[in-house]
């Protein structure tokens, strides 16, 4: 779930560390980003497979305020994250160090080459300037789709 949404979301790992229920409407289906770096904070839908699996993560840890938790309901730290997806990418034989940031700018690429508009990827991303995003858009090819048709 913790990979799921800071993928989906591109949170970094901060954010998603910080992120408590009381960010969570289940009712709206969404849940409020409260960016770092003076990002601009914002209001995301989630999707079912999201909502499924964070009511799940809601019935295990019900005591806790946070949503990403250890196996003692401790809120998950940046360093855990890192250890994570380091054991993570190790596993899955990735041939490179993997890191959480990767995900944030997973999530920058594959909403440039779904040919969402820059505007739209650096308000999704929190991004103050436009030029943090523009790196995205940069190495899509999507901005050339259909030039010649």
């Amino acid at each position: 779930t913790l990979i799921l949404t800071m993928f989906r979301h591109g949170l970094r790992v901060s954010e998603a560390v910080d992120l408590k229920w009381d960010q969570v409407d289940f009712k709206a289906s969404s849940i409020h980003i409260n960016r770092l770096k003076n990002g601009k904070p914002a209001t995301h839908y989630l999707e079912g497979d999201e909502m499924r699996a964070l009511r799940r993560l809601r019935r295990e840890y019900a005591n806790s305020p946070f949503i990403f938790v250890t196996e003692r309901s401790g809120p998950l730290t940046r360093s855990t994250v890192n250890k994570l997806l380091t054991r993570s990418g190790i596993k899955a034989e990735i041939e490179f160090p993997v890191h959480p940031h990767m995900l944030r700018h997973a999530c920058g690429y594959y909403l440039a080459n779904k040919g969402i508009d820059t505007r739209t990827i650096q308000d999704y991303l929190g991004h103050v300037s436009i030029t943090h995003t523009v790196r995205y858009t940069e190495l899509s090819p999507h901005k050339f789709k259909g030039l010649w048709s």
